[in-house]
């Protein structure tokens, strides 16, 4: 079996997929991208078992045929080359692959293709089409707060809610939640999915910075993402998602709008005298200003900043863990934000003071407690 192909464009494309391939597999063939050539067509997929991606590309080859190839190897060859047509001859019966290109010659040990898992095939699901730009900022604004806890399986992954007329993302770790919600989608049916962290980190890197359109399909056990000549496949968590509505304050009558930008700064400048076991700072509201302080009574380090804001409510102190403020404020575009509190020990919403008319930004986070010592 021999094929063609543009050096620059194949590597473009096994880059696209190559964030799926780990380093020690549980099945040593998944170290390697599985090549299928069809009627002028190179599918090439990559696999760790739980995900998926497929993408393909035009090759000059007159023949079929299919053969694993070492990810590793192959991708250092590409990189090293300069852009040129490679010509791919594969002995299928010793699974040995030679690569020609214009001043030399390149062997390395293939495998046999029929070792490799089969990807799942998604059947009579009707698919929501998402506006690419639109995914990518739902999976921007939500990842962030995605928990590393395996304990708790089902807040490892982003809860993606569809429902007449909007579909919304969820991602918390027990200390913040956030929900980004979409009311440019009309999915036309209502599910929960549970989609793993690293299925929407590998989509966030190969989705195309131009306007396109995704399809996303599932069934009972995985989830299909599509578009231009990419599939992503991944299989859903099966757990049940922590009822995060309820956790949602629904009075909260202190209510501060501040300059983000100035808010943000300032978090960053005093987290530095903050403790480095809690990040906690201090949030004093009073009036039209809100002083920020941190203290760290191991090395005697303490700072405060006064900002101007409107503040509407009682005079009230809170801590933050500054991290997560960091966070949070770095992930919201508005100019303004809109801080929402009752007590000091419930948990404060972050949203942007103007929103978009397609979009609804909601951010939890919870306080800590604050050790008056003052």
């Amino acid at each position: 079996m021999k094929f063609i192909v543009s050096s620059s464009a194949l590597l473009k494309q096994l880059q696209s997929i190559n964030g799926v391939v780990t380093n020690n597999p549980v099945v040593p063939i998944l170290e390697n991208f599985l090549f299928e050539i069809e009627n002028g067509k190179l599918t090439i997929t990559a696999s760790d078992l739980e995900t998926s991606m497929i993408t393909e590309l035009p090759v000059e080859a007159r023949e079929s045929g299919r053969i694993a190839a070492p990810a590793r190897i192959l991708l250092d060859t590409l990189k090293n080359l300069p852009d040129q047509p490679v010509t791919f001859t594969i002995d299928e019966e010793t699974y040995g692959i030679e690569i020609a290109s214009a001043n030399g010659r390149y062997k390395l040990a293939g495998e046999n293709a029929t070792d490799f898992p089969r990807v799942p095939v998604v059947k009579g699901s009707a698919p929501v089409e998402i506006p690419s730009q639109a995914l990518q900022r739902a999976i921007n604004k939500t990842i962030f707060a995605v928990s590393t806890d395996e304990l708790r399986p089902a807040m490892t992954g982003i809860l993606v809610q569809l429902a007449d007329g909007q579909v919304t993302f969820v991602a918390t770790d027990g200390h913040r939640l956030l929900r980004y919600r979409r009311q440019d989608v009309n999915p036309g049916q209502t599910a929960n999915l549970i989609i793993p962290r690293k299925a929407f980190n590998l989509l966030k890197g190969a989705l195309p910075s131009e306007a396109t359109t995704a399809r996303m399909e599932f069934n009972q056990s995985n989830a299909f993402f599509s578009f231009n000549q990419m599939r992503l496949v991944c299989r859903l968590i099966d757990e049940r998602y922590p009822d995060y509505e309820n956790v949602i304050p629904v009075s909260n009558p202190n209510k501060l709008i501040i300059d983000r930008a100035q808010f943000l700064n300032s978090v960053k400048r005093i987290a530095i005298y903050s403790n480095k076991t809690t990040h906690q700072v201090r949030l004093r509201l009073a009036g039209s200003e809100m002083t920020v302080s941190a203290e760290d009574l191991d090395f005697s380090n303490e700072a405060n900043e006064k900002l101007p804001c409107q503040y509407d409510g009682e005079d009230m102190e809170i801590g933050f863990n500054a991290r997560f403020l960091i966070e949070m404020l770095s992930n919201i575009d508005s100019e303004e934000i809109t801080l929402e509190l009752s007590t000091p020990n419930r948990a404060g919403l972050l949203m942007p003071t103007l929103a978009d008319d397609n979009e609804n930004i909601l951010m939890l986070v919870m306080p800590v407690m604050l050790n008056n010592y003052v």
